[in-house]
C-alpha cells in the first residue's frame, strides 16, 4: 500500500491526527446511518410503507443492512488492501451519502404501494455494503497512523461513536416528533434526518479528499494482490479470523441483549412495565455512560495488554451482567430502573473499546481491511437473529431469565476467545 501522492499532507503528526479524526467522526456518521431506521424511521413506517405486517417489514429493512455489511467488507476490504485505504474510504462514504439521499426521496406507499418497501430494502442493502466498506478501510487506517501507546485510546474513541450516534438519533427524533407532531413527522419530517445524514457523509468525503492520506510503511499492493479472502477465512489467517469471529459473536450477543432486547423487556408485563418515554430516557443515559466507558476501556487495554483485558472483562461481565439484568427487571419506576440499566451497559458493551486496535493488530497490512471488515461484520449475523432464538429460550427459561443466561454465555465466549488469542503484546509494536 503506497501513500496517496496528490494531496499536501503536512507533518507526520498532522497526518496521524487527521486520519484518527477521520476514523472517529466517520464512525459516528456510519453509526448514524446504521441506527436511523431503528429509531427515526420507525414512527413513520405505517405511513411510509403501509400498515400491513409492519413488524415484518421493519425487520426486512434492518436485515437488508445486516446482510449488506459482510458483502461490503469483502468487496471494499479487498480494494482497500490492494489499492488504497483512503481512496476506498472516499468511495464508500460517497455510497453512504447517495443511498441516504435516495432513501430521503423515496415516494410513500400512496404512490408506489409495495414498491416503497422494495426500494427501502434495496437501498438499505446497498447502504450496508457502503457502511462496511467505510469502516473496513478507515478504522485500520486510523490504527496504522496511531502510535502504539495511543492506539487503544484512539480505538476506544472511535468505538464510542456508536452509543453517541444512538443517543443523538434518539434525541433528534424526540425533538422532531414533538416539534412537528406525529402526522407531519410521518409524512415528511423523518426525511430531514436522512438528508442530514447524507450531508454529513458529503462533508466527511471532502475531509478525506483534502486531508487524509494512506500510512507509510504498510505492505505493497503487490503483496496484497497475491492474497484472497479465502486466505483470511480458511488459509494463513484463518486462526486469528475465527478467534475474532467467536469473540465478536460474544460482543454482538451482549449488544443484542442490552441495547435491543432490553427495550421490549422493560415495558413487558411481568417486568418493570415502564412507559416508552421513560425507557427512551433510560436508554439515552445508558448510551452516554457506555460511550465514556468505551473510551476508557480502549486505553485500559493498552495498559493491561489486550489479551488480559479482554479475558478479565469477559469473566467479569459473565458474573455481573446476569445479576444486574435481574436487578433491572425487578424495578418498576424510571428512578429505580435507571441505575441498573446504565450499569448493565457499562459492564458489557464497552468491551468494544479496544476492538478497532485489537482486530487491526491481528492481521498484516496485506489483508488488514479484509480481515477487519469480515471478522467485524460476519460475526453480527447470527447474534442478530433474536426473533429466531429468543422465543425458544423464553419458553424454556422464562422471558426475564433468558436474556440473563445469554449475557452470561456471551461473557464466557469473550473470555474464552481472548484466551485463545496470542499472548504476545502486539499493542507495543507499530502497525505495518
Amino acid at each position: 500500500m503506497t501513500e496517496t501522492p496528490t494531496r499536501p499532507a503536512g507533518t507526520a503528526a498532522e497526518r496521524a491526527r487527521r486520519a484518527v479524526a477521520g476514523g472517529i467522526v466517520g464512525n459516528l456518521i456510519d453509526q448514524l446511518h446504521i441506527f436511523v431506521p431503528v429509531v427515526a424511521l420507525a414512527p413513520a413506517l405505517p405511513t411510509l410503507i403501509g400498515s400491513d405486517r409492519i413488524e415484518l417489514a421493519a425487520a426486512l429493512v434492518m436485515a437488508a443492512t445486516l446482510i449488506g455489511r459482510p458483502v461490503g467488507a469483502a468487496v471494499f476490504g479487498s480494494i482497500a488492501d490492494r489499492v488504497s485505504r483512503t481512496a476506498t474510504t472516499q468511495i464508500a462514504i460517497g455510497g453512504t451519502a447517495l443511498c441516504s439521499l435516495l432513501i430521503a426521496l423515496v415516494p410513500g406507499h400512496a404512490t408506489l404501494g409495495v414498491g416503497t418497501l422494495v426500494a427501502l430494502i434495496a437501498l438499505r442493502f446497498l447502504l450496508g455494503i457502503a457502511i462496511a466498506g467505510e469502516y473496513s478501510a478507515a478504522i485500520p487506517l486510523a490504527m496504522e497512523w496511531s502510535a502504539p501507546r495511543r492506539r487503544g485510546l484512539n480505538s476506544g474513541l472511535i468505538m464510542a461513536m456508536a452509543p453517541l450516534a444512538q443517543a443523538s438519533i434518539a434525541a433528534f427524533t424526540a425533538l422532531a416528533l414533538q416539534g412537528l407532531g406525529p402526522a407531519a413527522y410521518a409524512q415528511w419530517g423523518w426525511r430531514i434526518i436522512f438528508l442530514l445524514a447524507s450531508a454529513l457523509s458529503v462533508g466527511m468525503l471532502l475531509f478525506y479528499r483534502r486531508f487524509v492520506v494512506d500510512a507509510t510503511g504498510a505492505a505493497s499492493s503487490t503483496a496484497a494482490a497475491r492474497l484472497r479472502l479465502w486466505d483470511v477465512v480458511a488459509g494463513r489467517w484463518a486462526k486469528p479470523f475465527w478467534q475474532l469471529f467467536v469473540l465478536m459473536s460474544g460482543l454482538w450477543l451482549m449488544t443484542q441483549m442490552t441495547v435491543i432486547v432490553i427495550v421490549g423487556r422493560l415495558s413487558a408485563e411481568g417486568g418493570p412495565g415502564l412507559e416508552a418515554d421513560d425507557i427512551a430516557l433510560i436508554m439515552l443515559a445508558a448510551s452516554l455512560g457506555q460511550a465514556v466507558a468505551m473510551a476508557f476501556a480502549g486505553h485500559a487495554s493498552t495498559l493491561l495488554g489486550r489479551r488480559r483485558f479482554l479475558t478479565l472483562w469477559g469473566v467479569g461481565s459473565a458474573v455481573l451482567a446476569p445479576a444486574v439484568w435481574m436487578w433491572a427487571m425487578g424495578t418498576g419506576t424510571l428512578g429505580a430502573a435507571l441505575a441498573p440499566v446504565v450499569l448493565l451497559q457499562m459492564v458489557t458493551v464497552p468491551v468494544y473499546g479496544p476492538m478497532g486496535a485489537y482486530i487491526s493488530e491481528s492481521f498484516s497490512a496485506a489483508v488488514r481491511s479484509r480481515g477487519y471488515g469480515t471478522a467485524y461484520s460476519a460475526s453480527i449475523v447470527l447474534p442478530s437473529l433474536t426473533m429466531l432464538y429468543m422465543p425458544l429460550l423464553d419458553r424454556a427459561l422464562g422471558p426475564l431469565v433468558a436474556p440473563a443466561v445469554v449475557l452470561g454465555a456471551a461473557g464466557l465466549l469473550v473470555a474464552a476467545a481472548a484466551l485463545a488469542g496470542p499472548a504476545a503484546r502486539r499493542e507495543e509494536e507499530p502497525l505495518s
